[in-house]
């Protein structure tokens, strides 16, 4: 199995992980599935690679449900490698955190539930759909080959229905308590980083803003206009009796604030989800966000208006207090990348076409596939460290920047030509392949 030297330098990192044996099956697997098209199974994958005839296919299916090899180690080697790759060694890091559905149907599919579909529902329309609930946290870093930042995926966990953890016998873990496990594995894994994590309303919670603080990171979410706000606690007297209070006197809610004619307003240009410039007026101050029963938060809170009147009021709260509003403000932008990315993945890599339906096999596989989006960007770096990634022009599509469908066709271009094919000595225009070289290539086409 012939591969290019700049994928293998990026494969090296993750081959300590597993057992030789397991090693080469994952090979098998991954480059079938990066080379392959529409349905990601694992015997697609053997298809494409020649292992049509092999009589011990049922090995790489073990590498999914029965081998020993840990995901949480993959994820943590991916994290490093991406941030090594894309980022300054003393950069902080943007993670961004949301949940995407993946539709699955199956009665021995146990971590499956009936959700929301966002893809389905509108204003007014609310539709379900049976699937396994993900949780993904991406890293968003700048690429070489397009101005716009992406986000690589290198964790995903299932929130599995309150019913699927009663009947398993394990504790019901909600999507904050999600959020709170990666705070924890982002600080274990990267203790010298700084670090943010970005999510959308689900994850504006006291409690997970208090694990990302005392995991030395911060958290970006909006904030509620109705929010319970407090000044500082008081210092203590001396010898005073009593608990500490924990807070001070009420501050004004948002929703006052924003009407307020003595509010003072600020107008910044920022990048409009990943889009054109637009101009946003703020406003900015800190609080102590608390809740009864709960520790008390301290917080940045920013408040957003558009001049023209065209877009909702936003408001948004940071961990740091010392945090600068333009740059929340922005940060929380970079929440649209994981959108594309899961876009992306599900148009060219397969989710939601695998088969998969024991629970070992289920935690693997989607989690594998939205990984490989990120190897896929790393081997691009790596073919291409100056940014000069061929883009697939037209005359009618006149495109400017290379997309993850361009890297992903520089990435099975390299993979081919790895092939060694030999020039005819006859006619230097015609290659000559392998029997075997061609069957794969055929039913790569065709199939």
């Amino acid at each position: 199995m012939a591969l290019p030297a700049p994928i293998i330098a990026v494969l090296a990192a993750f081959e300590p992980l597993f057992t030789q044996p397991t090693w080469q099956r994952i090979l098998v697997l991954v480059l079938g599935t990066l080379l392959g098209h529409g349905r990601r199974t694992v015997t697609a994958a053997l298809r494409t690679m020649g292992y049509a005839a092999d009589p011990h296919f049922s090995s790489f299916h073990q590498v999914l449900n029965r081998a020993h090899w840990s995901p949480l180690a993959v994820s943590r080697t991916l994290l490093r490698c991406c941030a090594a790759t894309f980022l300054p060694a003393d950069a902080p890091l943007l993670i961004v955190v949301d949940e995407t559905l993946e539709r699955r149907w199956g009665r021995h599919i146990r971590k499956r539930g009936h959700y929301r579909d966002p893809l389905l529902s509108g204003k007014g329309l609310a539709v379900s759909n049976s699937g396994i609930r993900w949780v993904v946290f991406a890293l968003v870093v700048p690429v070489p080959w397009t101005r716009r930042r992406w986000a690589l995926p290198f964790l995903s966990i299932a929130a599995t229905p309150p019913e699927v953890s009663a009947a398993a016998g394990h504790r019901h873990r909600t999507v904050g308590d999600i959020a709170q496990l990666g705070c924890r594995l982002l600080h274990h894994w990267l203790p010298d980083r700084a670090w943010t994590l970005v999510g959308d309303g689900g994850y504006s919670i006291i409690d997970l803003g208090r694990a990302a603080q005392d995991q030395h990171g911060a958290l970006l979410a909006p904030l509620r206009f109705d929010a319970n706000l407090f000044e500082p606690a008081p210092p203590r007297r001396a010898k005073q009796n009593g608990r500490p209070r924990c807070k001070g006197a009420a501050v004004p809610k948002l929703e006052t604030v924003l009407a307020a004619p003595t509010t003072t307003w600020t107008a910044t240009c920022v990048t409009w989800y990943s889009g054109p410039a637009r101009v946003v007026e703020w406003c900015s101050g800190t609080a102590v966000w608390y809740h009864g029963g709960k520790r008390p938060l301290s917080i940045r809170w920013v408040l957003t208006r558009d001049p023209t009147g065209s877009r909702a009021l936003r408001a948004y709260f940071c961990t740091t207090p010392t945090a600068d509003p333009v740059e929340m403000i922005r940060a929380y932008m970079q929440r649209w990348p994981l959108e594309v990315t899961l876009e992306e993945s599900r148009a060219h890599l397969g989710i939601e076409t695998h088969r998969q339906w024991s629970d070992r096999a289920v935690e693997r596989s989607t989690p594998a596939l939205l990984g490989l989006y990120s190897l896929i960007t790393l081997c691009g770096q790596a073919l291409y460290p100056q940014g000069d990634v061929p883009i697939a022009r037209s005359t009618w599509y006149p495109k400017r920047t290379a997309t993850f469908s361009d890297v992903l066709a520089s990435v099975r271009q390299a993979l081919w030509q790895a092939e060694g094919f030999c020039i005819s000595a006859e006619t230097p225009d015609i290659r000559i392949l392998r029997a075997t070289t061609l069957d794969r290539l055929l039913y790569a086409v065709c199939y």
